[in-house]
């Protein structure tokens, strides 16, 4: 649901060529804007594996340190989203999600880097931890001026919020650019295309052998395209991987938002995207053989999306004491509880975890601006503290 508007010129300093998609498809035109901290590091994962007594070569890619500001998968894709919003002359953009989405989250700290006014339109989700602490800077930091959040009853009101979100703006003469949520299109999927050119380079300066299995988890779907029309892509090229690895994704949200089909169609659509962008056909691979690559997985998933599980608590206290770092209830510990399943029965590696949460610190809140908001959004944030 973007919305076009006179397409203007890109300010240089905001765009950068510096990322692998570009050295492999030099004639590729399509802008990034830079605000990522790029490459990500990959890291053994020694430590955990003995923990667990496992035999499998595991590491992890950590996107959580994607950006000092607010890391995490989000960054990679609204680099290009960004770049779409300001060349259709956007003065506002919005994300879309549920109450504590980390895309949202994102693109309200990233947004003003690149001069666009940030909104949100929200609906409620299972209140927890996790979901509190993203929906307090949602609802609650200074970024200057922009528009309140859209607050919804339902998440069946989302398209509604959206034509909303549109008809404020153009009433009032601005371009707004509206995200579906997760940024799930096939231009915002190219950012992880990229990412998995990135770790091709890796493996090829021998920061880790090619992994058989990348696992991570799976939501709105745009990073699990990206990575598995990326990974093909690479191995087609014999660059990092000679054969392509399996993307085991992990869900989070439930099927139908990822049905393997569904996952597999953003990813032949980014492939078609991609083509034309390039004026190279062979890289729009066919829907067989993309999803011959992508394994799903809905062991992780309990209760549903924004419900903790006893296994994903487990994958924090092992990440927590085996890695380093902390991983959120929603996705990222789903994500590793199946990881480490795949470890526990010493599956043949390397396998590689994608860590997708963002590990920077959040901004601080004012509780000023919570206090203005809907009854309903307070009663939600009171529940999710208790």
């Amino acid at each position: 649901m973007e919305s076009t508007g006179p397409a203007r010129a890109l300010d240089p300093s905001l765009l950068t060529r510096e990322r692998p998609i570009v050295d492999a498809f030099p004639s590729l035109a399509l802008p990034f804007v830079a605000l990522g901290d790029f490459p990500t590091p990959i890291e053994p994962l020694d430590r955990l594996a003995r923990a667990l007594g496992s035999r499998s070569e595991a590491y992890v890619k950590r996107d959580d340190l994607s950006s000092r500001i607010y890391g995490g998968n989000k960054v990679r894709t609204l680099e290009v989203l960004f770049a779409e919003a300001l060349e259709r002359g956007a003065t506002h953009i919005y994300s879309t999600g549920a109450f504590g989405t980390n895309h949202g989250t994102a693109m309200l700290l990233h947004a003003p880097r690149v001069g666009l006014k940030p909104g949100l339109v929200l609906f409620p989700q299972r209140p927890s931890e996790a979901a509190r602490e993203n929906f307090a800077v949602l609802a609650g930091t200074d970024v200057g001026t922009r528009p309140a959040p859209i607050l919804l009853p339902h998440w069946s009101t989302l398209p509604l919020g959206m034509a909303w979100a549109e008809h404020l703006h153009r009433r009032q003469g601005e371009t707004p650019f509206v995200m579906v949520p997760g940024g799930a299109t096939p231009r915002g999927a190219i950012g992880y295309v990229s990412a998995a050119f990135e770790v091709a380079e890796q493996i090829e300066r021998g920061e880790l052998p090619a992994p058989r299995r990348i696992v991570l988890a799976v939501g709105s779907t745009c990073t699990t395209a990206g990575l598995l029309l990326g990974t093909q892509l690479c191995a087609e090229r014999a660059f990092g991987w000679r054969y392509p690895p399996t993307i085991h994704a992990v869900r989070v949200t439930p099927w139908p938002i990822t049905a393997h089909a569904r996952i597999v169609d953003l990813a032949v659509r980014t492939g078609r995207y991609l083509a034309e962008l390039t004026g190279e056909p062979a890289v729009a691979l066919p829907r067989r053989r993309l999803g011959a690559t992508l394994a799903t997985d809905g062991s992780q998933l309990g209760w549903g999306y924004g419900f903790p599980t006893d296994a994903g608590r487990r994958a924090i206290l092992a990440f927590r004491e085996a890695a380093g770092f902390e991983l959120d209830t929603t996705y990222s510990a789903k994500g590793a509880a199946g990881f480490i399943a795949r470890m526990r029965q010493d599956e043949p590696g390397p396998m590689l975890f994608w860590s997708t949460k963002s590990t920077a610190p959040l901004p601080p809140h004012v509780e000023r601006l919570l206090a203005e908001r809907p009854a309903r959004a307070r009663r939600w944030l009171e529940r999710a503290a208790s």
